[in-house]
């Protein structure tokens, strides 16, 4: 057997016996495949890894708070959509349609925070927001503020694909989706009693905080608004990243945003660039305090690394996370995937639901930090 292919063979064995889901170190960097790339056509050459991964959301998770049969209906739930972007890309299906997929079946569940499951702003209301966006062709869509689209992923890639725009909002953008027959439902429709109580706790503690008496030195008189507080201090976005089978990759986001939100607030989630990217080379979506990440371009930023300080996908993705964020003051984590079909999923916080699936069709999801 060729030394290179003993090699390679030993890496992949190594890799699979130490893959610890959502702190992926590829043993083979984007350096030493793209020598391989370069290397004389006798050389062997690792098909790319086509696959899947997605998330949850992430934040503070507390382990206590998470009843085995919750637990358990969230798993099911990552684990649904995992298969339901694998069946896309395991029948040569896009990355773009393998990512609208999983996130679709995200957005019909109670348990996350996109959809069906959004959080409520702090009049009362569902205002959602996504984006996606094709690395082969860096075309993108991106919607927000919508109140009675059933799935705004599909909404934003029908503004990719049958518009001239990237991002349109509110009654526009929901006047765009009746016109080109998406399923539009009534604001009851995005109703949880879980949700609902996130908010009365969240007006409580704010109206707790208005009523305090103010830090010496702070000016006496009314309370400034003070932004939107997530009642269970969870970012539940959910979002994928996909290579499908022609080397081709994808990423795209979902929200609710933040419970409490006012004024119109958007986040990061359908800010092409900073809750979603995907070039050539690398796919992100991301999911914590939006502001943050728009402020730090986070999506973007990882995939300039890979592509133009030539970093291996993993340590661009620590980098950002783990080190600029964290440094700011900013709250949660990445999925990420390179063109070689490595896997990033970094996270700064307790807790991110995360999952991924590969072309052996074996399912992962993860909650908590592993060992």
């Amino acid at each position: 057997m060729p030394a290179p292919l003993r090699r390679a063979l030993g890496s992949a064995l190594v890799a699979a016996l130490l893959f610890p889901l959502g702190c992926y170190t590829p043993l083979t960097t984007v350096r030493e495949d793209e020598a391989r790339l370069r290397a004389p056509d006798d050389t062997f050459r690792p098909a790319p890894r086509w696959g899947i991964a997605l998330h949850g959301g992430a934040g503070i998770i507390p382990r206590e708070s998470l009843t085995p049969e919750r637990e358990a209906a969230v798993r099911a739930a990552l684990t649904e959509a995992l298969q339901a972007g694998h069946a896309v890309l395991a029948r040569g299906g896009t990355s773009v349609e393998a990512v609208t997929s999983a996130i679709r079946v995200l957005e019909d569940s109670p348990y996350f925070n996109a959809g069906k499951g959004a959080v409520f702003t702090h009049e009362g209301k569902n205002e959602l927001d996504a984006s996606i966006m094709n690395g082969r062709t860096r075309e993108a869509g991106a919607v927000a503020g919508l109140r009675h689209v059933k799935n705004p992923i599909s909404l934003a890639r029908t503004v990719m694909e049958k518009s001239p725009h990237v991002m349109l909002i509110g009654e526009g953008a929901e006047a765009f989706a009746r016109e080109q027959g998406l399923e539009l439902v009534p604001e009851e429709y995005f109703y949880t009693e879980e949700r609902w109580q996130s908010l009365q706790r969240a007006l409580e503690a704010e109206k707790k905080q208005q009523q305090a008496p103010p830090e010496p030195g702070q000016p006496q008189g009314p309370s400034t608004y003070q932004g939107p507080i997530d009642g269970d201090h969870k970012f539940g976005t959910v979002g994928a990243v996909a290579l499908d089978q022609a080397g081709n990759l994808a990423a795209g986001t979902s929200t609710g945003g933040m419970t409490n939100k006012r004024f119109g607030r958007v986040g990061d989630s359908p800010i092409i660039g900073a809750g979603t990217y995907a070039s050539e080379r690398c796919a992100v979506s991301g999911t914590g305090h939006g502001e943050y990440f728009i402020r730090y371009s986070v999506a973007r930023d990882i995939c300039a690394h890979v592509e133009l300080l030539d970093l291996p996908l993993s340590e661009s993705a620590h980098h950002m996370v783990m080190e600029v964020l964290l440094e700011a003051g900013g709250e949660g984590g990445v999925i990420a995937m390179d063109a070689r079909g490595n896997v990033a999923m970094p996270f700064n916080t307790s807790g991110m639901y995360r999952g991924y699936m590969g072309p052996e069709g074996e399912p992962s999801v993860a909650i908590f930090k592993e060992p």
